[in-house]
């Protein structure tokens, strides 16, 4: 799971690139983990670790606002270095040319205690660590649709992986208020992912 590679078996050009993250993931993690900070794992490794396939260009990481200099300072002295970027809702550090982004208000929701403390400890790549619910992810996903980043396809797959583990009322109830988000949960229905009873 999670290696990419041509239907001959050989490793396909994303292959080095994936390893790379991967490596970088668990550096950052570990990082974190030895700083005292307090994080879980999101986006696409996230659902990687939960059993989509891996599909991502970046490392994500949710904390609390509070706590994203501390991160920084704890991952600069790991050897990557901070980027600083114009967004109000995360930071960014690299490891090499591989981008970690330390999500603190991931869609105008600030990151609490209550969305930490529902990760759950799982193996990535043999490391334990802080991984968000399905759930989560899911709502999360879904609220960062917008009229110019509204690419449903690239998600399907991951509705699809994880679909046993997302409690599909409360990701409806979460989103209510997006027609982005309902449009995708009507194409999910649409398409047989998830039972119309389910919303």
């Amino acid at each position: 799971m999670g290696h990419v590679s041509t239907e001959a078996g050989v490793p396909g050009p994303g292959a080095s690139a994936e390893k790379g993250l991967l490596r970088s993931l668990k550096r950052a993690a570990a990082a974190l983990e030895e700083g005292g900070i307090e994080f879980a794992l999101a986006g696409g490794f996230a659902a990687y670790a939960r059993g989509a396939a891996s599909s991502t260009h970046d490392v994500d990481f949710v904390l609390r606002e509070r706590d994203v200099e501390a991160a920084l300072d704890v991952l600069g002295a790991a050897g990557m270095r901070r980027h600083e970027c114009p967004e109000n809702w995360l930071a960014k550090a690299y490891d090499g040319d591989r981008l970690i982004d330390l999500i603190y208000e991931p869609s105008g929701r600030p990151v609490d205690g209550e969305l930490l403390g529902r990760a759950e400890r799982l193996s990535v790549e043999a490391v334990l660590m802080p991984v968000l619910p399905a759930t989560d992810l899911v709502i999360m996903r879904l609220l960062a649709f917008t009229e110019t980043s509204c690419d449903f396809g690239g998600y399907l797959h991951v509705c699809r992986a994880l679909r046993e583990q997302v409690d599909w009322p409360h990701v409806a109830g979460e989103t209510a208020h997006s027609p982005y988000a309902y449009a995708f949960l009507t194409l999910l229905e649409k398409l047989g992912v998830i039972e119309g009873g389910e919303l």
